[in-house]
């Protein structure tokens, strides 16, 4: 199962566009995909599981991936993250 801490990094955090992102990502992979913000595990295919994260700009997500594909979905997210979800700031 791979998985990677990173770090939230756009102004506005997990809200619901950068949420709509990732999951429309993710549903273009076969395997799972979950995200977990302190005590909070989320799917990262589910909308509202992501929002109730809650995770704000400067937030520590861990994502854990698991599948056929499961490394290159781990990949992709870590790249939208990093790429601050396409937002301008």
């Amino acid at each position: 199962m791979p998985n990677k801490v990173v770090t939230i990094k756009n102004t506005l955090g997990l809200h619901l566009r950068a949420a709509l992102k990732l999951v429309n990502l993710a549903h273009q992979y076969k395997s799972d995909i979950y995200l977990q913000k302190d005590d909070i595990r989320a799917n990262g295919k589910s909308m509202l599981g992501i929002i109730t994260l809650g995770a704000s700009c400067g937030s520590s997500v861990e994502i854990m991936t698991n599948g056929s594909d499961a490394q290159e979905l781990l990949d992709s997210v870590i790249q939208l993250i990093e790429r601050k979800f396409d937002e301008e700031e």
